[in-house]
């Protein structure tokens, strides 16, 4: 009958892959902090969503940090939201290795008293193991029928979900002063081209945003907190009549491209104040730095007529690692 937390990273998810989905199905309202790495192999120390995205149909709830002030502010909504009765489900936050967690940064830390305010004392909202009460937990073996009624009902709480955490941070900002939402619009009033981008790298697209206004061009930034559930309605609000997007993977399913694209794809698809240009750009894969000279160059692209294909963000410089590696290895280069 108490509050659980635990965290794990790249590897270590997948190695917990079958617990994780298992106490997602068990209603536990556990919160879990990923600090994000790309995948092997090959093995880098560099972040990537693989690791997270991962677990996005486990039924476990993501946000997704973009400061370490995030981090430790959504550990106190992720609690908030996985032991409302209505919800309970586990909720994992996420933030980036490497980029946050090899790295300082200032927090500002809530006065304790506010926080027992705005987190009371757990109190279970399912049966606990306390000696006086003999049960087992274990995985029930169920019909289809039945299976499908439990999976639908995970899937209900789950959808709602983005009330419960819209309600949470709400009252979080009235209490702390910080204020956050399903999603973060950055200079979107005006934009023309929007970036859609997670994480700490929205850091640097925020960065690259200022820049290209001050060239004269008028771009916006669309930060994704809120991972699961999917916040269709509030995405496509935000780029209901913005002509360009393009959705920046951090992460790639080899045969298929970027996984968050097809999620915004399918929230914006049948509404007719839909993007003009929707497009799919891959980038920062194992932690590879994305400049603001890919930032221009995607602007480039959202300016060339639609292509269903990716667009992988690789420029010379990496051309001329991977030769410098080839030579190497002795591998000589093809005529």
């Amino acid at each position: 009958g108490v509050r659980v937390f635990t965290a794990s990273s790249s590897q270590g998810i997948l190695y917990g892959l079958e617990a994780l989905a298992t106490v997602a199905g068990w209603r536990v309202p556990l919160v879990l902090v990923n600090v994000s790495r790309a995948l092997a192999t090959p093995i880098t120390l560099e972040p990537d969503h693989n690791d997270v995205l991962s677990l996005r149909d486990t039924g476990i709830l993501q946000l997704h940090a973009e400061t370490c002030q995030e981090v430790l502010d959504y550990i106190l909504i992720a609690y908030r939201l996985a032991e409302d009765p209505e919800v309970a489900l586990p909720v994992l936050v996420n933030l980036d290795g490497f980029y946050l967690s090899f790295t300082r940064e200032p927090v500002e830390l809530p006065d304790p008293e506010e926080v027992k305010k705005f987190l009371p004392d757990f109190k279970p909202s399912q049966p606990v193991f306390d000696g006086s009460r003999p049960m087992a937990r274990a995985s029930a073996v169920f019909g289809g029928g039945n299976y499908s009624y439990f999976k639908f009902q995970h899937h209900l709480a789950a959808l709602h979900a983005e009330t419960v955490f819209n309600k949470a941070a709400k009252e979080f900002g009235e209490r702390f002063g910080r204020m956050y939402g399903p999603v973060e619009r950055f200079r979107l009033e005006d934009a023309e081209y929007v970036f859609i981008m997670s994480n700490s790298f929205a850091t640097k697209g925020k960065a690259a945003v200022e820049q290209l206004r001050r060239e004269g061009i008028k771009a916006g930034l669309l930060k994704l907190s809120l991972i699961r559930p999917f916040p269709k309605e509030t995405i496509a609000e935000a780029l209901a009549h913005r002509p360009k997007v393009a959705v920046i993977d951090q992460n790639i399913a080899p045969g298929m491209g970027g996984i968050l694209y097809p999620e915004i794809m399918k929230a914006v698809y049948n509404r007719p104040d839909r993007p003009q240009h929707l497009l799919s750009v891959i980038g920062g894969l194992g932690g590879r730095n994305i400049s603001e000279s890919d930032f221009a160059h995607i602007v480039v692209r959202l300016d060339q007529p639609v292509s269903d294909e990716p667009l992988m963000l690789f420029d010379e410089n990496d051309r001329k690692q991977i030769e410098k590696l080839r030579q190497l290895a002795g591998v000589v280069q093809e005529a």
